[in-house]
């Protein structure tokens, strides 16, 4: 997907004004509540009238100001999941789902219904009236009547902000596996660092109506660490769990790694919070910790009296933070081998 927007838009005590140009299918837009988010998404889907500029898609223009040119929402083939799932209320969960689809010409279908429903976890419900459904399962309707509709991409403003954490999490690896089954583009507009990371390559960060940064999402993350963030947040993906002990032993990369929580999907995602791994200059003699991994340090930045140690696990990666002191005491610098010593209860699953 090639998208280059050029946009102003004011309103009494605001006005966004950006320009911005996208090739990554998986582009998050990232800002605090009022930055301007939501505006972007009414103004690329076609929902409210931008004041000038353009926005182009591919060799498509959805919008001119100079040249007077204004599709309309429904020929701009953009698909849109909100907040809320806006699910019609007086359609049973089938209707809902093929409202969009009955109405894309046959030749034109590229999604099975059914493939879509099993993706979705979705197939049970489809007798099932749309009240008596929980948030996590009517944000999984509403996904998959935008997918139905064949967009060219999908817009998700705050799709999971109206769930509790436990079916906010739920819904992440439902939502991954549609992309990544059927590519389709995606921007995905939220104000949580954590589901930037889980959902987007990379980001538009905007504050006050303009695009302040514009970087991979682990970037993103990493510069906003002198903005409020107290800590690195390092997500370890990993797979099925096998017994170990009374433990449970999982692959990484080439080495393995000793958690206390199981998985039983074949994708597993844990936190691992930068302050809980403890670098030594060698292998320690005894400890409690069940993972003692050798790396080499990629990187050294600094904050205050904090400082964040890049290292390289193997084909892996960590972030630890330490105090100054400890780099001084250690002889940390690029390309030192230390090893890092992480506790199996220190590894927090997601999902």
């Amino acid at each position: 997907m090639q998208l280059d927007v050029e946009l102003k838009k004011s309103f009494k005590d605001f006005t966004l004004d950006v320009a911005f140009s996208l090739s990554s299918s998986r582009t998050g837009i990232f800002g605090p509540s009022g930055s301007g988010k939501s505006t972007i998404m009414h103004l690329l889907s076609g929902l409210d009238l931008p004041d000038s500029g353009y926005i182009r898609l591919g060799d498509t223009v959805l919008f001119d100001a100079k040249k007077k040119i204004n599709l309309k929402p429904d020929l701009r083939n953009i698909g849109v999941v909100f907040q809320h799932a806006h699910l019609f209320p007086h359609m049973n969960v089938k209707r809902n789902l093929f409202y969009g689809y009955k109405r894309v010409n046959p030749e034109n279908r590229q999604i099975d219904p059914d493939d879509l429903f099993e993706v979705l976890g979705i197939a049970q419900l489809l007798s099932r009236d749309v009240s008596t459904l929980s948030g996590g399962e009517r944000q999984r309707i509403a996904l998959a009547r935008t997918v139905l509709s064949n967009p060219r991409f999908i817009l998700m403003d705050e799709p999971l902000s109206a769930l509790d954490e436990g079916h906010k999490f739920q819904i992440i690896p439902y939502l991954k596996n549609v992309f990544n089954n059927y590519g389709i583009p995606m921007i995905f507009i939220s104000h949580s660092v954590l589901e930037m990371r889980m959902m987007t390559d990379e980001v538009l960060v905007i504050e006050k109506g303009r695009i302040q940064q514009h970087n991979s999402t682990e970037e993103m993350v990493k510069k906003s660490w002198n903005c409020g963030l107290e800590s690195y947040v390092n997500l370890i993906h990993l797979g099925v769990a096998s017994s170990y002990k009374d433990l449970f032993r999982y692959k990484w990369g080439d080495t393995t790694l000793i958690l206390t929580e199981s998985g039983e999907r074949e994708e597993n995602l844990f936190e691992l919070d930068s302050r809980d791994i403890l670098l030594f200059k060698r292998h320690p003699e005894a400890t409690s910790a069940r993972n003692l991994l050798q790396c080499i340090v990629t990187n050294i930045y600094s904050s205050g009296n904090r400082v964040r140690v890049e290292l390289a696990c193997g084909n892996e990666h960590l972030i630890a933070q330490i105090v100054p002191e400890s780099v001084r005491e250690l002889g940390i610098e690029k390309s030192t081998i230390v090893v890092a010593a992480i506790k199996a209860s220190a590894f927090k699953k997601i999902f």
